[in-house]
């Protein structure tokens, strides 16, 4: 399940962006020189205003990958369990903390601080994830785990999935390689902050990233354009510290178990 949010996530988002420049888009040329002159000093003002699509995409890819932490928040699709909806923040260390869902049913609240992997999940969560198993054996796990903290060494073979969650640079790693045939749009903002619009189609998807015209051409957003459960993440935070910080009270060990 969790290696499954990490793949389907970095798919969706490298499918839309790509590293190399490829089907560049050339500004519309004029033969009229007084026009192009006029429109000169308004163009230079434009964020991007020389850059073709592609090499917008390349921009933001080096400076997504070059990241050493970040927050990624939104939705994926899955064929298999339906939408996954995450809130996860992370660095290259391997800490994050964050919550995640799965079809809408229930939240599981995870947090790694580099030692010591640490989840809650709610009954509802449990009782999604455990379908097909015996009753009683499900009320007995949604009894012992349920809206409860559990622990387990991150070095350990069972905290595996989650230590790939937790990967940012595995999550970067997907985005490199492919060409991009990016079409550069309009100006508008995310969350307050200005971005560029660019399309890509993918197949049948169409999608539309956001990347930051202030500052580091950071990605800021990317949206599937498919009617139902299609990609909707935003990217944000960058550069900044991962607060994991370890719960407190009551909390099962798993590896005493």
């Amino acid at each position: 399940m969790r290696r499954t949010v990490l793949t389907t996530a970095a798919l969706a988002l490298s499918a839309a962006l790509a590293l190399t420049a490829c089907g560049t888009e050339k500004p519309d040329g004029s033969s009229d020189k007084a026009k192009n002159a006029g429109n000169s000093a308004a163009k230079s003002k434009e964020p991007f205003a020389d850059a073709s699509g592609p090499e917008i995409a390349d921009q933001a890819i080096e400076a997504t990958t070059s990241a050493k932490s970040l927050r990624v928040k939104g939705t994926v699709p899955d064929e298999d369990m339906g939408a996954i909806t995450l809130d996860m923040a992370m660095d290259t260390r391997g800490v994050c903390a964050g919550s995640m869902s799965v079809g809408g049913q229930g939240k599981a609240d995870i947090v790694n601080d580099g030692k010591t992997v640490y989840m809650k999940y709610d009954e509802a969560f449990l009782r999604a994830q455990s379908k097909g198993e015996p009753k009683a054996e499900v009320d007995a796990a949604v009894d012992m785990l349920g809206d409860r903290w559990v622990k387990t060494s991150a070095t350990g073979a069972d905290a595996a999935d989650l230590k790939a969650m937790c990967d940012l640079d595995q999550l970067l790693g997907e985005f490199k390689g492919g060409d991009s045939a990016a079409r550069k749009g309009k100006l508008t903002t995310v969350d307050g902050q200005e971005a560029i619009t660019l399309t890509e189609s993918d197949g049948g998807e169409r999608y539309t990233v956001y990347v930051a015209t202030e500052g580091k051409p950071y990605l800021l957003k990317l949206t599937g354009d498919s009617a139902k459960d299609g990609e909707d993440l935003t990217f944000s935070e960058y550069d900044k510290p991962v607060e994991a910080k370890a719960p407190t009270g009551d909390v099962l060990d798993l590896d005493k178990l």
